[in-house]
């Protein structure tokens, strides 16, 4: 008999790697708002999948677990990356920095795909993520480049994406634990709230409204929003996981 769970978990899986070749597609076009977009979304499916997996009465599958770290690879580390080394918009106020955004992304790119082999290898029992896990990590990527590329709510500062580019990646690595966001977790409104705003913020702008509009200052409001509940997983998010692991993890 056909599992329902464990095929919308499937299903869900390959929406998020779709809409993570989608975005690299639009940033590559030079439409990066949209690109950011598919990358939130491509979070909500990746939340999903977890959602009916968790559901599913079979156990977890090792198939499952390469095709979720694949799929998440593309949206949560190709996309991601490209977007710090792509950028068509003032393409002379980042001209001079383009090697190190590339090396920036490739570090990017290398923190995410080493951080989801460990996890399909090893981590996926765990009952916390060690390192800021990879769809959080694009969620501040994508924070990063409103506030620092498109549209600019901080200006336009490549050196200001470098460095945050820099953080993000590492962080990815860094030995601390970060929380799953289920059922009970303190993290959980918090990231619901967060991704709320994402929508909020991102889909306004797709319209390119103008600077004293409803639409531009609703989607400003909601990227500071979007800001405070990045850095709140960031900062508090360790605090919420347990000192001791029964598993010894």
């Amino acid at each position: 008999m056909t599992d329902r769970f464990r095929v919308g978990a499937n299903l869900s899986t390959l929406a998020n790697g779709l809409l993570g070749v989608g975005a690299v597609l639009y940033t590559l076009a030079g439409n990066k708002l949209w690109a950011m977009l598919l990358v939130a979304m491509a979070i909500g499916f990746d939340g999903l999948d977890g959602l009916l997996s968790r559901r599913s009465p079979l156990p977890s599958s090792r198939f499952g677990r390469v095709a979720d770290s694949v799929a998440d690879a593309v949206s949560f580390g190709v996309a991601p990356a490209v977007m710090l080394a792509v950028h068509t918009a003032d393409a002379g106020v980042w001209a001079p920095y383009e090697l190190g955004l590339t090396i920036v992304a490739a570090g990017y790119l290398a923190a995410a795909i080493a951080r989801l082999v460990y996890f399909t290898a090893r981590a996926y029992e765990l009952p916390y993520f060690r390192g800021v896990p990879t769809p959080e990590s694009a969620l501040a990527v994508i924070v990063l480049l409103l506030f620092h590329d498109l549209p600019g709510y901080a200006t336009v500062e490549p050196i200001g994406t470098l460095v945050g580019g820099v953080v993000i990646a590492v962080m990815m690595l860094a030995p601390v634990r970060y929380p799953k966001v289920r059922r009970g977790s303190p993290m959980r409104l918090p990231s619901t709230v967060t991704a709320g705003l994402a929508a909020a913020a991102l889909v306004p702008l797709q319209f390119r409204p103008a600077h004293d509009s409803v639409l531009a200052w609703t989607a400003e409001l909601a990227a500071y929003g979007m800001l405070v509940g990045v850095a709140l997983y960031y900062v508090y998010g360790p605090f919420t996981v347990p000192a001791s692991d029964p598993r010894g993890g």
